[in-house]
């Protein structure tokens, strides 16, 4: 098949970063959805640069691509999932969200990342809906700054409860921010199975123009659980071909973050499917 297709370590988060990049080399994926996490290349901890060239030349030496992921759920805050956020009401927390993105990409960067994966967060209580997007869109300016000067486009995913939660979301945001070439889409199919008005392929297709990352699992309509591929509704030669169609040549990474306990099986599980070309 034509799609470059990968595994996210946040569904290997058992599993040694090294043992995780060796497993899915192994499987014979394209590459890895690497999220940056106390487990997995801990964006916090010192010496993460000489960290970085060394997990680069192992990535380099299995032959897999790779995208920066940044959901690692507490990876800033203990006791706060995904806290703070670029929505926090006080701009220092904004600033350490915005912080460690930067820190994200120039990570990527040395990586030879496709592009850096991010969300928005949710819209904290009582804030209003254009404060928000305000807010948004000016914690982003340095993040879009660095992946201007790396050369690694930002994708931000549409998240479901989160402020930009679509793809119409999305294009909101690109008029805030006037429309920055750098700026550009992760889309999770899953995601489109749950919530977009259009069926997961006709959102490929609507949003090829700004792919530059995409996750895909299984999915119910109304119901944002990430499943095993067969589990869900979603009908997945049509997507795979939407996906093909396209031209994307980033990774489509499988995305199953609450299954780890059966990372390994799953991961070759997944595999298989996506090569049958998607039939159930």
């Amino acid at each position: 098949m034509s799609l470059r297709l990968g595994y996210g370590t946040n569904g290997l988060t058992d599993l040694r970063l090294d043992d995780a990049l060796t497993l899915l080399a192994d499987l014979g994926y394209d590459g890895v959805g690497l999220t940056l996490d106390h487990m997995h290349l801990d964006p916090m901890a010192p010496g993460l640069a000489a960290r970085t060239r060394l997990v680069a030349r192992r990535l380099d030496q299995l032959g897999l691509g790779v995208t920066v992921e940044t959901g690692a759920r507490y990876v800033l805050d203990p006791r706060r999932k995904h806290g703070p956020s670029l929505l926090d009401p006080d701009p220092e927390q904004r600033a350490v969200r915005a912080g460690l993105l930067v820190r994200a990409v120039r990570v990527a960067a040395d990586l030879g990342a496709h592009a850096v994966h991010c969300f928005s967060g949710i819209r904290p209580p009582g804030m209003a809906q254009d404060t928000a997007w305000k807010l948004l869109a000016h914690a982003l300016g340095p993040v879009l700054d660095a992946a201007e000067s790396t050369g690694v486009p930002l994708a931000i995913e549409p998240e479901p409860g989160h402020l930009l939660a679509t793809l119409a979301d999305f294009h909101r945001l690109r008029a805030e921010l006037g429309d920055p070439p750098v700026l550009g889409l992760t889309l999770d199919i899953g995601h489109c199975q749950c919530l977009e008005p259009l069926p997961p392929a006709d959102c490929v297709r609507a949003a090829a123009p700004w792919l530059r990352h995409v996750q895909i699992e299984d999915m119910r309509r109304g119901v944002h659980e990430h499943l095993p591929f067969g589990d869900g509704e979603i009908d997945f030669p049509p997507v795979l071909d939407a996906l093909a169609g396209t031209g994307y040549r980033g990774l489509t990474v499988v995305e199953l973050p609450r299954h780890s306990h059966a990372g390994p099986e799953l991961a070759a599980r997944s595999l298989r499917f996506l090569r049958d070309g998607g039939i159930r």
